[in-house]
């Protein structure tokens, strides 16, 4: 019995929480690994990326976008994201040119009515585990 009532108290507020995206909406923007473990030292090198997502449904996006390291070059990256709730998501990501795969999770606290920061954890399939932060726009459909 608690977990049908946990089942449906958590489908409920998932329900009332997923108004602040819709579907064909747009959201851009950008993140930076604030640690990774790869990194030898402090500042030894970056990695940042850009990211353009849509809104399949209110709680999935499909994404693209570019994969920045200072000293390796550029990957594509090609992915989605799954918000069971609207300040939480699960992500998957391909990286093309470093021939990886990234799944990870994060949270988004909204700054406004379109832009959102973000803070995420993301596992690498190489061995690798890292720590974004970033902000988003949300482009609205009218």
């Amino acid at each position: 019995m608690k977990g049908f009532f946990l089942t449906t108290a958590v489908l409920f507020f998932t329900a009332l929480n997923v108004s602040a995206q819709i579907a064909k909406d747009f959201m851009v923007g950008g993140g930076f690994d604030l640690i990774k473990t790869d990194n030898d030292g402090f500042l030894g090198k970056g990695q940042f990326a850009t990211e353009g997502h849509y809104f399949v449904t209110r709680q999935f996006t499909l994404s693209s976008g570019l994969e920045v390291w200072t000293d390796e070059g550029v990957s594509l990256s090609l992915g989605a994201r799954w918000f069971p709730v609207e300040e939480a998501f699960v992500r998957m990501r391909g990286l093309i040119g470093e021939n990886d795969l990234v799944i990870g999770g994060g949270w988004t606290k909204p700054v406004n009515e379109n832009l959102r920061f973000e803070a995420m954890a993301d596992f690498y399939f190489e061995g690798e585990f890292a720590i974004r932060a970033g902000l988003m726009y949300v482009i609205r459909r009218k």
